[in-house]
């Protein structure tokens, strides 16, 4: 396996990134600086990225879990809050989630060991798209319907270069937004969005006067939920699998 896939895979980051690790001198070969990201790895070779030794990658496997709302999305939670990772019991291999969900939503989240992949679809760059059904507590005016599918600035929390926290507006790229049903009292929206600012459907709503009651995550890009009852997971099928490898 190439050296720039081999470190890709086993989670550190992009092969373009890995290429830039290697050119700087900060890999390892069997204790060698090499920069050639060419490099076939080789069984028993001893590969280190800033002084860290990287497991051999796993055979690569791909899940979709239905979460259910009171799970944090990290492997370990300093709070002891039960972690998503609780969930997939069977799985033999160590993987990681894909993205996140709020302690409070549930519904489609993936799993896997490729490092390369999740970090494709985890950049803010990638812009996949991502279904929710959002029930909220009021039924908005044609107008703020509108609102939401065109753009809304809602605030949003990033760190700059030092890693300090500031909190800046943020207008939103435009939505899918559909009606899915409605009472006297609330409703259910369907909302397709094409980035991923943290609670951005929560912000969204109570940019219009609205709060969310419940959230689901129906859908990454092509790759949906189905049948998959919540708490519970399934392998990705080959083609889906495939697409996600498809996606830029």
């Amino acid at each position: 396996m190439r050296l720039n896939k081999y470190i890709a895979q086993a989670g550190v980051c992009s092969r373009r990134a890995a290429d830039d690790l290697i050119k700087d001198g900060r890999v390892r070969i069997n204790g060698a600086v090499l920069k050639e990201p060419g490099y076939d790895v080789q069984e028993g070779d001893a590969v280190v990225v800033n002084g860290r030794r990287l497991d051999a990658p796993e055979k690569l496997v791909y899940y979709a879990l239905n979460k259910p709302p009171g799970y944090v999305t990290t492997v370990k939670d300093e709070k002891d809050r039960p972690t998503v990772m609780s969930l997939l019991t069977d799985v033999d291999v160590r993987v990681f989630p894909v993205g996140r969900l709020d302690y409070d939503s549930c519904g489609l989240l993936l799993f896997t060991n490729d490092g390369e992949l999740a970090n494709r679809i985890s950049r803010p760059s990638s812009h996949i798209e991502k279904t929710y059904l959002a029930r909220l507590n009021g039924v908005p005016t044609t107008e703020q319907i509108w609102k939401l599918r065109n753009g809304i600035d809602i605030e949003v929390t990033e760190k700059d270069k030092n890693g300090n926290r500031y909190t800046r507006k943020y207008h939103t790229k435009p939505a899918i937004v559909n009606m899915v049903s409605q009472a006297s009292r609330e409703c259910v929206l369907e909302i397709t969005i094409s980035e991923g600012k943290n609670r951005q459907i929560r912000k969204m709503a109570e940019a219009i006067g609205l709060r969310v009651l419940a959230l689901e995550r129906t859908a990454i890009g092509n790759i949906r939920l189905g049948r998959t009852r919540q708490g519970t997971y399934r392998k990705l099928t080959a083609e889906e699998v495939k697409y996600l490898k498809g996606l830029k």
